[in-house]
This record gives C-alpha cells, structure tokens and sequence, in this order.
C-alpha cells in the first residue's frame, strides 16, 4: 500500500501507527530491571535493550537516511542495514535501555516530521534498496510499519519467553 493512495484520513492513521511504537515499547518493558533488559530471548534472539537500540540505529542509519536520500538525490543506490552485525560491533546490551528507547523515539519522531513536509511530488522519488529492489519515499511509511510488526512479534515472544504478561 503506497502513502499517497491513501485518503488523508488513512496517511493520518498510517503516521500515528508509526507513532505509536514507542507507546508499545514502553508498555511492553516497563519495570524490567537492568539484568531483564539484558536478558536474551529464545534462541539468543534480541534482549529488551538490543531491540531499542536496533530499532533507534535502524531508525536513524537506514529509514532516516533513506528517506533523506530518496528526497535529496536522484535514483541512490541505498545499502541494507546489517542489524545483527551492528548490534554486534556496538555492543547494544553493554548500552543503556533507557537512552535507547529516547534514541528511537526521537529517530522515529524525526522521520515523521520530514514526513509531514514532503511536496506531493516527491513521493514519487525512487531509488534500488540492496535486498529490496525499487523503492519510492511512497514506500518508506509501510515499509517501516512492516518493520515495527515484525519486532512487535518478537518482543511479545520474548515476554511468553521470559514469563511476563504480554502487551
């Protein structure tokens, strides 16, 4: 579903729904402790911080700079973000939690508010995402929705994981 073949009523949804994954974060972690924040779920997939720094740096470094590129440049070539080997090399359960989670929100917030000052034309600027193919800014918003859906997914796994109620 592209942004701009959307009604106002329905873009308006789209941006709070992307608003909205902090609210879900919070929610979903509050009154962890520092060691519950660290805590991996099954299979070694992402602890509470590593998902909020994953989704700040993902945030930022690719739908950010994505977004960026596509209303700046004509036709970028934009990379993958590796999410697994940044976590890595950033070391994203040795960080704070809390600084995470403001890291992504302002990110995400950020996002938005470019959003909300693009020209109708410039929804139809495209670029090739390595993995993805074809991309438009059109595409960005339900592009970023998908993301946040599948961490919600995980992070609800996480919590029957670890036994605690589920948001």
């Amino acid at each position: 579903m592209q942004y701009m073949k959307l009604t106002p009523v329905e873009r308006q949804e789209a941006l709070r729904t992307l608003a909205s994954m902090k609210d879900f974060l919070d929610a979903s972690f509050a009154s962890l402790t520092r060691e519950e924040t660290r805590a991996a779920g099954p299979e070694g997939s992402f602890s509470p911080v590593e998902q909020v720094w994953h989704l700040a740096d993902l945030e930022r470094e690719g739908f950010g700079e994505r977004i960026r590129r596509l209303q700046a440049e004509d036709g970028p070539s934009l990379p993958d973000f590796d999410g697994a080997r940044i976590a890595a090399e950033r070391s994203y359960r040795s960080l704070s939690f809390e600084e995470g989670l403001r890291a992504f929100e302002a990110a995400r917030l950020a996002n938005i508010a470019l959003f909300l000052t693009l020209a109708p034309e410039a929804w139809t600027r495209g670029g090739m995402q390595d993995g993805v193919g074809a991309v438009t800014l059109c595409d960005m918003p339900e592009l970023m929705r998908q993301h946040d859906e599948a961490h919600r997914a995980e992070i609800r796994e996480w919590q029957r994981f670890r036994g605690r109620p589920a948001s």
